[in-house]
């Protein structure tokens, strides 16, 4: 459920404390086909849901499931915070000076993956990535790094895992692009008055 808990860890800043049930209500569920993956000649497909509108698969089981950048608007949006796409480290930089957050699409840990397309049930394709599929927040930048904060932090499979680091612009690109460059700048409620 990384989508979610990086949306929860963005809300929060902002003064908003929304449930994984809630985050999922507002989204939307896709349980109509469970992703699965086939590897052939023309390299990784993973079938599911429609990501680009509601998170796709069992999260507690299915190490496919997932969503999309614009799926997870929704969420944000229901909760009254303002978003907008970014796709680029201009936008990045932007958002990030006006006091946004930033919740992309990434691979854990920014490590190397295995590049894969997500085809829904209507045709639609999407890039991908197989196993390593994440979720993180961008908080901050300068000229040579992005600074991250990952709702992972230590795990099982690495008790070190740190919840903020630094990751090099021209690395952070790379990793950003393997997802389609799947950004969202989200900023606090405008305040009425």
């Amino acid at each position: 459920t990384c989508e979610f808990d990086a949306s929860w860890a963005v809300m929060k800043t902002f003064n908003v404390d929304a449930t994984l049930d809630q985050q999922i209500a507002a989204m939307g569920h896709d349980l109509s086909i469970e992703p699965y993956y086939v590897e052939d000649g023309d390299g990784v497909k993973i079938y599911g849901g429609d990501i680009q509108h509601h998170f796709s698969g069992d999260y507690e089981t299915n190490f496919l499931a997932r969503s999309r950048g614009k799926a997870m608007r929704k969420v944000f949006e229901a909760f009254k915070l303002p978003v907008r796409t970014v796709k680029n480290r201009k936008e990045i930089e932007q958002c990030l000076r006006k006091q946004r957050l930033i919740w992309i699409k990434t691979t854990v840990d920014f490590k190397p993956w295995v590049a894969a397309t997500w085809i829904t049930q209507s045709g639609e394709k999407y890039p991908a990535v197989l196993g390593n599929d994440h979720a993180l927040i961008v908080m901050g930048c300068n000229d040579e790094d992005v600074v991250i904060r990952d709702p992972l932090g230590p795990t099982s499979t690495n008790g070190t895992r740190p919840y903020q680091y630094r990751v090099a612009w021209d690395r952070y690109l790379e990793v950003f692009a393997a997802q389609g460059n799947d950004g969202i700048a989200v900023g606090p409620a405008k305040e009425r008055g």
